[in-house]
């Protein structure tokens, strides 16, 4: 299977980078491809345009859409899935992944008369540095999961998944480091299994 892995973190200082490294190494051993976009690392410009905006406001497919753009959607559909590793900025993913949804899920690719292909898999592997039971409990996790898998992947993908690797702040250092190697073999297995 070929993947198309879209990861969203600043640093390579950080548990999210490891995540991610984690994550390839057990596509690589069970024998997947993978095309990756470091969005922090690439530079990849989130900021909507004006012209972007009356692009997608008014629904006008006919109007060009930027080089950069059409890169990713190309990406999208020489892929069999995508998958999305980002860290949990304020109940929400990275500012960076926000902006690339903003400008890649276009009119005309990704909703209207679409020309997006319909993806076998998603999967959402986010690091949240409070534990899983707070997310849920002021009810962060329901909010991240719908906005992920309901609007953005929705019908986009045939099955999805959503894996949140929580405690990893470094606040709590006898936390991170409790989950730090059960975290990195969930990304693996995640890849191996995939």
């Amino acid at each position: 299977m070929k993947l198309f892995i879209v990861y969203a973190h600043p640093s390579e200082d950080s548990f999210t980078y490891h995540v991610k490294n984690s994550f390839i190494k057990g596509l690589e051993v069970a024998g997947h491809s993978y095309i990756l976009s470091d969005l922090y690392k690439m530079g990849f410009n989130t900021d909507m345009s004006e012209g972007e905006y009356l692009r997608e406001s008014n629904y006008r497919a006919d109007l060009p859409i930027s080089d950069d753009v059409l890169a990713e959607q190309k990406k999208i559909n020489v892929s069999d899935a995508i998958v999305f590793i980002y860290p949990v900025f304020w109940s929400e993913a990275p500012a960076k992944l926000v902006g690339w949804f903003d400008r890649v899920w276009t009119y005309g690719f990704a909703y209207g008369d679409k020309n997006m292909q319909k993806l076998k898999k998603g999967l959402v592997i986010c690091v949240a540095g409070r534990s899983l039971q707070d997310l849920k409990e002021y009810g962060q996790y329901d909010g991240m999961k719908a906005v992920m898998l309901g609007d953005r992947l929705f019908d986009r993908v045939e099955d999805n998944g959503f894996i949140i690797l929580d405690s990893t702040t470094k606040y709590n250092m006898e936390k991170r480091n409790a989950n730090w190697e059960k975290h990195l073999n969930t990304a693996f297995e995640a890849g191996l299994n995939f």
